[in-house]
């Protein structure tokens, strides 16, 4: 998600509003279905599989966020490629706005699942109240929040998609520049909040998806200035031009 789309601010949303409720209703209800249900329904399978060992519900909770956190980079990732015209050398315009705008969305139905199935877990035993409001969980409660405040984030800029017209662009450009506010409240949260933050693999992947989305980032701040001086030429030069015709005329 980012800012300064040109030529793709124009584009229809990826997904009917209505799926993408319909989305984040399943991811909820799957959830819940996974903390209340599944218990009461199949309590010997539950009794071996979310016991003492191996905790599936934070398993379950934690590779949710991971891939809540990989969903989010792609579409931060998509996002800065077409600001700085990188997209049209590949995957294309269309194709990348669309990958930007669904992986966004996609994003925020594994965080609600990832938060929502917390609920489950007898280790850190959160209650609703924990889930919906933020810096209210015993376990590092000021890095939960920050994650909690990123999700919240997160749908607004999503949703923000859906309401361009009536809010107009300059509202909507200033709302996707929180996406780069909301990725660092991420990866923060993961890093400090996330028990395996500091396994070889998650190494990897924080690593790796930080430092190519610092060279997008940077390409396109580079990409801006070179364009706004290649503006201010061309009108320099159209200037100089009017004049010396109103001269010579």
């Amino acid at each position: 998600m980012t800012t300064q789309l040109h030529d793709f601010e124009d584009y229809p949303p990826a997904m009917a509003w209505q799926l993408v409720v319909l989305m984040l209703l399943a991811a909820a209800l799957g959830a819940i279905g996974a903390v209340f249900i599944l218990p009461i329904w199949m309590p010997g399978l539950m009794a071996s599989l979310f016991g003492e060992s191996p905790k599936a519900y934070w398993y379950l909770a934690r590779s949710s966020g991971v891939v809540a956190y990989l969903l989010l980079w792609f579409s931060m990732a998509f996002g800065v490629m077409m600001t700085n015209k990188l997209a049209r050398l590949w995957p294309g315009g269309p194709t990348a706005f669309d990958a930007h705008q669904f992986t966004s969305l996609l994003g925020l139905a594994f965080v609600l699942f990832h938060a929502i199935i917390l609920l489950g877990d007898e280790y850190i035993q959160a209650g609703l109240r924990n889930v919906l409001l933020p810096f209210t969980y015993d376990y590092r409660p000021e890095w939960v929040g920050i994650g909690q405040l990123a999700f919240y984030a997160m749908a607004v800029i999503a949703f923000s998609f859906y309401v361009r017209q009536t809010i107009g662009r300059r509202a909507w450009r200033l709302i996707h520049y929180l996406s780069f506010l909301t990725y660092l409240a991420a990866l923060a949260h993961g890093i400090v909040a996330g028990t395996d933050a500091f396994t070889p693999f998650m190494q990897a992947v924080y690593w790796s998806t930080g430092g190519i989305l610092l060279f997008l980032t940077i390409y396109r701040i580079q990409y801006s200035i070179i364009a706004k001086r290649e503006r201010a030429a061309k009108q320099a030069t159209h200037r100089k031009r009017t004049l010396e015709r109103t001269q010579a005329s």
